[in-house]
């Protein structure tokens, strides 16, 4: 897209790419919603409908951004997997390709956050409740404070099982197998 700044009006844009600045808008403004930067989701968003792969210097002059808030992006976006940085450079300068595949920026995206999830409950639930059950267990814990232990651990262990199914779905959505596979993938 041969467009100024993102945020600024520009007069010289084809009808399409004023069109399209709806869609990216659109596509930053979801990504938020899930908690990714709205300016990462931007940039994505113009980087999808690029026609080639891009440098930090076109990413920078397109987002009217510092160079280090656009690789601080650009990373965030790598570490999420809707942007890849390629093998191929320009000019010596590192090239950057969105995923194109909306399908598969789907599942790489929500199996990273989902999985980062998984983690950190298990963890937390995993330390605390054999400690429930040690205080549950202790001859020296007052009765009122054993009964709330034993609501806790059995909340616990609700989450437990809740997280396992969110593992078995997360497995399954990397694998392919959840609703039947990605469209397109057959």
């Amino acid at each position: 897209m041969k467009q100024a700044a993102f945020g600024e009006d520009n007069p010289h844009l084809s009808p399409r790419e004023q069109l399209l600045r709806g869609v990216i808008d659109a596509i930053a403004q979801t990504m938020d919603l899930y908690g990714a930067n709205y300016s990462f989701g931007q940039l994505y968003g113009i980087m999808f409908f690029e026609d080639k792969p891009m440098t930090l210097e076109e990413m920078k002059q397109v987002m009217n951004m510092s160079k280090s808030n656009m690789s601080y992006g650009v990373r965030s976006l790598i570490a999420s997997r809707m942007v890849t940085k390629l093998d191929e450079k320009r000019e010596r300068k590192d090239l950057y390709a969105a995923e194109m595949d909306f399908f598969q920026a789907f599942k790489n995206f929500f199996t990273l956050k989902l999985q980062r999830e998984i983690d950190v409950m298990q963890q937390a639930m995993g330390t605390a409740m054999p400690e429930l059950q040690a205080l549950i267990d202790a001859a020296d814990t007052p009765e009122e404070e054993r009964e709330a232990c034993l609501r806790d651990l059995d909340k616990l262990r609700h989450a437990v099982g809740y997280y396992d199914w969110l593992q078995r779905f997360v497995s399954g959505l990397e694998e392919g197998t959840v609703f039947g596979g990605l469209p397109g993938k057959e």
